[in-house]
């Protein structure tokens, strides 16, 4: 008997520097379907054409703070997973963190491979209290 095939999880990435978009997508990509953008403002002009079961943005971004992008994410309906990275710890305020159900922070240059044991636990996490996951 055939397991049903699990549909790949989806993570969008925004981060202005492109070298880190290329890692993401290399580091990502055998496991999920990854979309990366630069532009913060763009992706909040496209709106949710697909469902993402989780965000990552860097903090420094151009047009806005990745802070603001995942307040203006959350109030046009998103209610996936999100992550923050940045250069600049110092820039965040953890309380708002938690008010905008950022689950990690990790601080550049990043370990890669901490980076990707989180995001595959919260997205397994995602997966087992999802009542209308796939099992």
């Amino acid at each position: 008997m055939y397991e049903p095939v699990k549909s790949l999880k989806r993570i969008m990435i925004v981060e202005d520097d492109e070298n880190i978009r290329k890692t993401f997508r290399l580091l990502l990509g055998k496991k999920y379907r990854v979309y990366a953008e630069k532009d913060p403002v763009e992706v909040l002009r496209k709106g949710p054409s697909v469902e993402f079961d989780l965000v990552i943005a860097d903090v420094k971004l151009p047009g806005m703070t990745g802070v603001d992008f995942m307040k203006e994410l959350r109030r046009s309906g998103y209610r996936g997973e999100a992550m923050l990275i940045t250069a600049h710890p110092d820039l965040v305020n953890i309380e708002s963190l938690s008010q905008l159900e950022i689950s990690h922070f990790f601080v550049k240059p990043l370990d890669l491979k901490v980076l990707d044991v989180s995001i595959e636990r919260v997205l397994q996490n995602k997966e087992t209290s999802d009542p209308h996951a796939l099992s």
